[in-house]
């Protein structure tokens, strides 16, 4: 046994320290299709701050590296596991601990699924607008350190547009507060912002103060088949130049549909080559939708023949549609983000990609915001499985470039982590990184907290 183990078992108490060789193996990795680098030593079940901050002093003092965790329901192995390293699992600090209705936040631990957090804001009127499409299993505090998106951003922004405060183990031990409690509030350097989307690599997130935003009084859904994936992202364009503001807008190319009636026993993917989806709210939701309607009827759009009832069928299936399980080295999921107004050309871009290199790819996508999800896979022949893999990455990093050539990002909500550290540098010229990394010493100067992950 590792003697940091044996501290850790000493200082926590029973219960709260795991060995055990299953639960470490499930635990040493999250969703990623990369490898972790080695399994955790320990998993740390965390109860309270007190617990965090007795890991962190420990692991600190004994030169062990720290691995925080929320659902591991990530897809850029943030929450891998390193080398002599410890995973602090955040699940057990899941506890609401505030919903103030009048000034519209909510405070919560970091283990708080997301899904729950609504279910307490709703019945006064109020919801968390950021909703990933693991929103249903994913924590709070696993959605801050990746700054997660979903299908609402179209409207209401990340996750970073709806935290207010929080509260962070800092690498030494400390328990700080960043922000304030209040909508706005420009007090010193935004460090809430800096340390959303950090994926753990500065500090351990142990509460947050959420926004929360007034829960629709209405909602109306259209849905629209297309005859191909560029005809559909045209519309997209053209709902915008309307000037509505739809809450959800999003996409499937016929492939993403086909993967879906398996899923769900549907039979929609005869309907059309391309789905799109669109969402409004509020008191003006239905006029907004009557403008989609019309707008997506002019571009060659097929209506959904039962209105919003059916529509809204789509709308569950999108947000349960994350494919088959998890991805692996022959299947891989990947999050590129470019401008709006590129989104005909990076959809044709794709298609061209993965004829080009002969491998299987279907799309979905934040319309709303340029997010897209290419899923590239391959089917090798017994014995060809080295040759599919080389073609398959060959893919993925001409899929990040040509992203990139239009302006667009390597990463629009899922984070770094370690699978996309290789494209980082394509993105951030060597300036900018070296500035990161000195935020990191300031923060993490003995490397403890979430070593090669996110820069």
């Amino acid at each position: 046994m590792h003697p940091i183990v044996a501290t850790l078992h000493a200082e926590l108490g029973p219960g709260k320290v795991s060995t055990e060789p299953s639960l470490i193996h499930e635990y040493s990795r999250d969703r990623a299709p990369d490898r972790p680098e080695a399994p955790a030593l320990a998993v740390v079940f965390a109860e309270s701050v007190q617990d965090v901050q007795t890991t962190v002093r420990e692991c600190s003092a004994a030169g062990v590296r720290i691995v925080p965790r929320g659902a591991g329901s990530g897809l850029s192995g943030g929450a891998h596991a390193v080398a002599n390293g410890v995973v602090l699992s955040l699940e057990r600090m899941n506890r609401i601990l505030d919903v103030r209705v009048d000034d519209e936040v909510a405070v919560v631990e970091p283990g708080v699924v997301n899904a729950d957090l609504n279910a307490a804001a709703a019945p006064h009127g109020l919801m968390y607008a950021p909703d990933p499409a693991s929103f249903t299993i994913a924590t709070l505090g696993g959605n801050i350190g990746t700054n997660a998106g979903g299908l609402r951003c179209a409207k209401y922004g990340v996750t970073r547009d709806s935290v207010l405060a929080l509260d962070v183990v800092l690498a030494d031990g400390e328990l700080v507060r960043l922000g304030h409690a209040t909508f706005k509030g420009v007090a010193g350097y935004d460090l809430v912002a800096l340390l959303v989307g950090s994926e753990g690599t500065l500090g351990i997130v142990v509460g947050a103060t959420l926004r929360l935003r007034h829960l629709p009084v209405a909602i109306r859904t259209v849905a629209a088949f297309f005859p191909d994936l560029p005809s559909a992202a045209a519309a997209v364009l053209a709902v915008g130049r309307a000037r509505v503001q739809p809450a959800i807008m999003e996409l499937m190319d016929r492939a993403s549909i086909q993967d879906a009636d398996r899923l769900n026993g549907t039979d929609f993917a005869g309907r059309g080559g391309a789905l799109l989806l669109i969402q409004t709210d509020g008191f003006g939701a239905e006029a907004e939708a009557a403008v989609v309607r019309s707008v997506l009827a002019a571009a060659g759009g097929e209506l959904a023949d039962d209105g919003d009832q059916d529509a809204e069928r789509f709308v569950r299936i999108r947000r349960n549609n994350r494919g088959s399980g998890r991805e692996d080295r022959l299947r891989v999921g990947e999050d590129v983000a470019v401008p709006r107004s590129l989104l005909v050309d990076y959809a044709a871009e794709l298609g061209r990609i993965a004829r080009e290199y002969r491998v299987g790819m279907k799309l979905v996508a934040h319309a709303g915001d340029g997010n897209l999800h290419p899923t590239f896979w391959a089917e090798p022949e017994p014995g060809r499985e080295a040759e599919a893999m080389e073609e398959l990455e060959k893919a993925l990093d001409e899929s990040v470039r040509v992203a990139l050539a239009m302006g667009g990002t390597i990463t629009g909500e899922h984070g770094v982590g370690t699978f996309k550290l290789r494209w980082l540098g394509w993105e951030q010229q060597e300036r900018v990184r070296e500035l990161a990394r000195g935020i990191k010493e300031v923060f993490d100067p003995q490397g403890v907290f979430n070593p090669g992950k996110a820069i």
